[in-house]
This record gives C-alpha cells, sequence and structure tokens, in this order.
C-alpha cells in the first residue's frame, strides 16, 4: 500500500502537469452563461448533427420493448400493435441461443470481425508507412488514391465483380485451371475456400480509408526525430520500430477499441452479397446480420430480429466499456473516456 501512494501521487501529478489541464480547470471555473456564450458559435455548429441523432437515434429506443413481446399485426397502426403484443419477456432471445445454427452464427461472426481487425490495423498501418516513405509524392498520391477507391464501391458492384473470377461456368479463374490442365471448380459451393475469400475481399476494400487514417496520424511526427536517429545511425526498420510505432501508438488503440465495439456486428454485404446468398455456404458465410435478415424474410417476426440486434448493441457497449477500462488502467491519457 505504501509504496502505491507514491505511484498514485505521481500519476496525478503528471496529468496535472499536461498542458492544456490548468486551462480547462480555469474555464470550469468561469459562470455558466459567459462559458455559453464562449462556445455558443461551436454549439450551432453542432446543432445539426445533435438534432440527427435526437430524430434517427434517441427517439427510436422506445423501439427496445419490441425484442420482448411477440409481435403481431391488428390494425396498420404500428404503435397499436406493438401495445397490443404480448410481453414474452426472454423467449425471444432464448429462441436465438437454442436454435441449431447459433454456435456457428457466433463463431463466424466474432472470428470474422478478429481476423479483420488484426489485419486492418497491421496491413493499414505498414502500407502507410511504405506510401510515407515514397518520396516521389505524384507516385505517393496515385498509389493511395488507387487503394482508396474500392472503399466507395458498393457490395453489389463488388459481388458481380468476385463472380466475374468465381463463376463455374466462364470464371476467370476456372478459365485458367482448364488452361493448366485443371478441372473447374463450383466456387459458391466449396466451403474451404471462402473464409480466405473473404477476407482478401475484405481487406481489399478496407484496406485504402485505413490506410488514410494512419497516413494523417504520420504526417503530425516531427521529422526532426527521424533526423537524429538517421546521424546517430538508425535503420529505416529501427526508426519504425523505436519511432513511428510507438507515436502512432494514440491511433491504434482507437481504431481497436472501436473495432472492438463491433465485433458482434457484421458486413450484412460481405456475407451475403458476395457470396450471392448461396445454401451450401451458410456453415462459412452465415453471421448474425444475416441470420437477422433471413429470419424476418422466412417467419416475419420482428421480435425475434429485434431480440438478436439489441444482444449485438448490448455486447458491443459492454466490450467498449471493458476495452477502454484495459487501456485507461495501463496508460489513462490513451483511452477514449
Amino acid at each position: 500500500m505504501e509504496d502505491r501512494q507514491p505511484k498514485e501521487q505521481m500519476k496525478e501529478a503528471a496529468i496535472s502537469n499536461q498542458p492544456g489541464i490548468e486551462n480547462k480547470r480555469e474555464a470550469k471555473k468561469k459562470p455558466f452563461k459567459q462559458r455559453f456564450k464562449t462556445n455558443l458559435p461551436l454549439l450551432v455548429f453542432s446543432l445539426p448533427a445533435f438534432i440527427w441523432f435526437i430524430i434517427f437515434a434517441y427517439l427510436p429506443m422506445f423501439g427496445l420493448i419490441i425484442p420482448f413481446k411477440r409481435y403481431k399485426i391488428f390494425s396498420k397502426n404500428f404503435f397499436y400493435n406493438l401495445y397490443k403484443s404480448d410481453w414474452v419477456g426472454l423467449d425471444n432471445f432464448k429462441f436465438f441461443f437454442r436454435s441449431k445454427d447459433a454456435w456457428i452464427i457466433i463463431r463466424n461472426t466474432i472470428g470474422y470481425n478478429f481476423i479483420f481487425i488484426i489485419l486492418n490495423i497491421v496491413l493499414a498501418m505498414f502500407t502507410a508507412i511504405a506510401l510515407y516513405e515514397i518520396l516521389n509524392k505524384k507516385a505517393a498520391k496515385f498509389y493511395q488514391t488507387s487503394m482508396f477507391l474500392p472503399h466507395f464501391l458498393s457490395w453489389v458492384v463488388i459481388s458481380y465483380a468476385v463472380f466475374a473470377f468465381l463463376s463455374p461456368d466462364k470464371g476467370l479463374l476456372n478459365r485458367l485451371l482448364v488452361s493448366l490442365g485443371g478441372d473447374k471448380i463450383n466456387w459458391y459451393t466449396n466451403t474451404k475456400f471462402w473464409p480466405f475469400f473473404l477476407v482478401l475481399i475484405n481487406s481489399w476494400k478496407g484496406l485504402g480509408y485505413n490506410t488514410v487514417v494512419y497516413l494523417s496520424a504520420l504526417s503530425g511526427i516531427d521529422r526532426t526525430y527521424y533526423e537524429a536517429a538517421a546521424m546517430d545511425g538508425a535503420t529505416k526498420w529501427q526508426q519504425t520500430k523505436k519511432i513511428t510505432i510507438p507515436l502512432l501508438k494514440p491511433v491504434i488503440i482507437i481504431i481497436f477499441v472501436t473495432s472492438l465495439a463491433n465485433i458482434f456486428r457484421a458486413d450484412f454485404g460481405l456475407f451475403f452479397q458476395v457470396p450471392r446468398n448461396s445454401g451450401p455456404l451458410y456453415n462459412v458465410t452465415n453471421v448474425i446480420d444475416t441470420y437477422v435478415f433471413r429470419a424476418l424474410l422466412q417467419t416475419g417476426d420482428i421480435g425475434l430480429s429485434s431480440a438478436v440486434s439489441l444482444l449485438q448493441s448490448v455486447v458491443g457497449t459492454i466490450l467498449i466499456l471493458f476495452s477502454n477500462k484495459i487501456v485507461k488502467r495501463y496508460d489513462p491519457q490513451r483511452s477514449l473516456f
């Protein structure tokens, strides 16, 4: 206990000595009216976003009762139907966990997202570092733009592009296999290839956007660090390992924590449009979002679909609070809140 108190006092002293802490304390001492007048332009600019969140994020929260009801249609009025529907407690949640596909769906959702998070952080970071080191700025801009373009493509367009490669009859891959003396493969019924396809396609589509985030962080690093390291004889890898990656740590933590909040969610287009909703591929492509969509189409049960969606939100909230608490414990300055 005696050793812990000096450490806590040193942490508090370090935090209090940070630039801007005193200004924040002085700002809190000002009267509310004076602070409101000072921040009025910022409040006006944020007003449209505030109204958007109220209308589309907070007002619909009354729908949180839907997962706990067996929604039935009595009239054309949605609110009347919701009011008249019977309360079923946790039955909608139990139905999901008792289904034979529950384990496969949860495994696919969490497993794919975990791989996506790691790859998107590592690939984007090293791609950004490579682009940042290119001396020819025109070439760097060209590569950056080329990688960023897939981010704007819809999954419908990407699904047709993938089909051009994987079509059982006229696909480019099957033509290549036949030309090499092999046999055609029905890609849309063979499950062993699709985990690699999905990871590859997701990384290709998201690499450009994630790279831009790291490039913006790299542009804020003082070049004198690299000049001093080069004078001391440090190689490019040593500079990256000892300077670049440690200084990118705040960005990595923010991306990791925010991505972890969505680990129970999946990109619907990637898992539904790209495999073309192929039944034989459900074992490797069925995730929570596609399950909700199919359940709503087949059963029309809004309560069941809402229950799974609420479960996603609750798990995401718990994960982001838990991960932020861990970050705050070891490095309070890097936590989100």
